[in-house]
């Protein structure tokens, strides 16, 4: 027998073993699909219509022991990213959920939205932020996905300045890495005349832009995707904008990762009516605002310390109350109903001017 023909037989043998794991799996997976069924029958014989299917802080949990327990070698983001789907397309045999996002198709609102809740989630794309909050107060979707901060350029205003007035919760966040490419019909950079893209995104690609093309006029869009949309009609035309765009629009890739910093990733927040239970890792975010007096806001928030809370962001922004009067918007690490941060909140609330959780929820998995 040749070295050629074991060879052979040894990869046969493996391929078979293969397909039969696949069928395995396959098995388990339709055990899985059953169970979630049985799960939405139980719960609506309990319940009625009112029942809640979706449960972040459960999905949050067991992805979490995903990547704990994963033994390699496929790495713990990819076997949670698997997970992921198998738990959305259960879900959605439950019930479908549906999340509004920055449209239009192709943005990285979708992706992060896609990313939080698997390709299951029936998304709907809307001209605007406070767009986004008016489509889930009404109930009309879900949820919704907003960006409110980026490693590069910061706090997204307009979304900080939303919770301000809104009765919506925080239910979750998502971290997404943000990898920008120079998208075009024209076949070189010394083409472009115009550079369309998000105000954010082409401040985020700005010394490349700078260097590359340095006479091209930038051109600030609603979004990416809007961005792609343009500059597929305009041979002279590029966009600022990610991959997914690319495919949707018919656009060649003349530059890829563009952005200054290799790290540049943004924050999402889901928003829904009402915020998630304990997970185990979770962060509660709060606004807040005190009297306009010399040590202030030291004072409002000594009772974090008191308690041992870490505090991992703060953000003044314009209350509309009055001149040079600010609210300022805390992320904490805990949930509310864990006792140091049950205490310090009460503490809070009586000392505070104004005193608004707006929601607790899991630490971002993926």
């Amino acid at each position: 027998m040749t070295k050629a023909t074991t060879d052979e037989e040894a990869l046969e043998a493996v391929r078979k073993r293969i397909d039969a794991i696949d069928q395995e799996l396959l098995a388990l997976i339709s055990e899985r699909a059953r169970c979630a069924q049985r799960v939405a029958h139980i719960k609506t014989e309990a319940s009625g219509h009112s029942v809640q299917f979706y449960r972040p802080e459960r999905e949050a949990s067991i992805l979490r022991r995903i990547k704990e327990s994963n033994p390699g070698p496929l790495d713990g983001e990819e076997v949670a990213r698997l997970f992921r789907e198998i738990m959305s397309a259960c879900l959605a045999l439950e019930r479908p959920l549906s999340a509004a996002f920055l449209g239009p198709e192709g943005t990285f609102t979708q992706a992060a939205a896609i990313k939080h809740f698997g390709h299951a989630v029936v998304t709907k794309a809307m001209g605007a932020i406070d767009e986004i909050f008016r489509e889930v107060e009404s109930g009309a979707c879900d949820f919704g996905v907003v960006p409110v901060e980026n490693s590069t350029e910061g706090v997204v205003s307009h979304t900080l300045d939303l919770f301000m007035a809104s009765p919506l919760m925080i239910t979750g966040e998502v971290c997404l890495r943000i990898h920008h490419h120079l998208l075009s019909h024209a076949e070189s950079l010394s083409a472009i005349r115009t550079v369309y893209s998000h105000q954010q995104s082409l401040a985020q690609c700005r010394e490349w832009l700078d260097r590359n093309l340095p006479t091209a006029e930038l051109i600030a869009v609603g979004s990416n995707a809007e961005a792609a949309r343009l500059a597929a009609q305009e041979p002279e035309a590029a966009a600022v904008a990610g991959a997914q765009a690319a495919e949707i629009y018919g656009l060649s890739e003349l530059a890829e990762r563009i952005e200054d910093e290799p790290s540049n990733t943004t924050r999402f927040l889901v928003i829904g009516k009402q915020d998630s239970p304990p997970s185990g890792q979770d962060k509660t975010s709060l606004l807040l605002s005190c009297k306009n007096e010399a040590g202030g806001l030291h004072s409002l928030l000594a009772p974090m310390a008191v308690h041992g809370i870490s505090m991992t962001r703060i953000e003044s922004r314009p209350s509309r109350r009055g001149i040079w009067d600010y609210v300022f918007f805390v992320d904490i690490l805990g949930h509310r109903s864990d006792p140091n941060v049950a205490h310090a909140l009460r503490n809070l609330d009586k000392d505070a001017l104004l005193f608004k959780v707006l929601g607790s929820y899991p630490i971002a998995v993926l």
